[in-house]
């Protein structure tokens, strides 16, 4: 990822920390070095911007061993510096959703996620349904995901599972609010990529995970 590809969401980091942030939101554990590289800056500028960082509790570090040399220290982002991220009108949707819930019921919720669900769906399936192939269908759902805040990716991994990774949840206040979010997003990806795929949650920014990423298999290749 280059220094242009973090201006290519919604929210653009313009300071130095923020852009440090966004290159740790986007891959964790990096050294001071890679990051710099990222940014077009020495490491030793990266460095002070991450003590910074790490003074205010958005940071840390670990020391990596390679058997040889030196330990690398690799920086990751805390769970206080998920709060510098954008959450999509976050304080007025869960105070809706509470309102929702307490004037109208569980049921009216619940309707609601539905409909929500089936639009997604009907969206995505335009988007994919032309592309036969998987990693395509895959491609084609990354591409969505990240025009919508998800600062998503996805990669082929050594089993031949794909692995699609959302580093950013910009609805995060209201599927914490409410988890049938979580449930419908979930259903809405397996409709999509077709009745012979499977696909399952391993990291969860909901419960505590730094980002959501699901393992994607083709029942036809196992």
């Amino acid at each position: 990822m280059s220094s242009s590809d973090l201006e290519n969401y919604a929210w653009s980091p313009r300071s130095p920390g923020e852009r440090v942030l966004m290159a740790l939101k986007m891959r964790n554990g990096l050294s001071s070095s890679a990051i710099g590289e990222q940014l077009g800056i020495t490491g030793e500028a990266a460095r002070q911007q991450l003590l910074r960082l790490a003074q205010e509790g958005l940071v840390t570090s670990e020391n990596i061993s390679s058997g040889v040399g030196r330990p690398t220290q690799a920086w990751s982002l805390t769970s206080a510096a998920q709060s510098r991220f954008p959450d999509t009108h976050a304080a007025l949707t869960v105070q809706l959703l509470d309102l929702i819930g307490s004037t109208l019921g569980e049921g009216a919720l619940d309707t609601i996620i539905t409909a929500r669900e089936t639009l997604t769906r009907e969206a995505y399936e335009g988007a994919v349904s032309d592309k036969p192939d998987l990693k395509d269908r895959v491609a084609a759902l990354v591409d969505l995901r990240s025009r919508e805040g998800y600062m998503a990716d996805w990669n082929e991994q050594p089993d031949g599972s794909l692995l699609l990774v959302e580093n950013h949840c910009p609805i995060c206040a209201a599927a914490t609010a409410c988890q049938g979010f979580c449930r419908a997003e979930l259903d809405v990806f397996r409709a999509v990529l077709g009745p012979d795929v499977n696909v399952e949650r391993e990291e969860h920014i909901v419960s505590g995970g730094r980002r959501c990423s699901y393992r994607i298999t083709s029942e036809s290749a196992s």
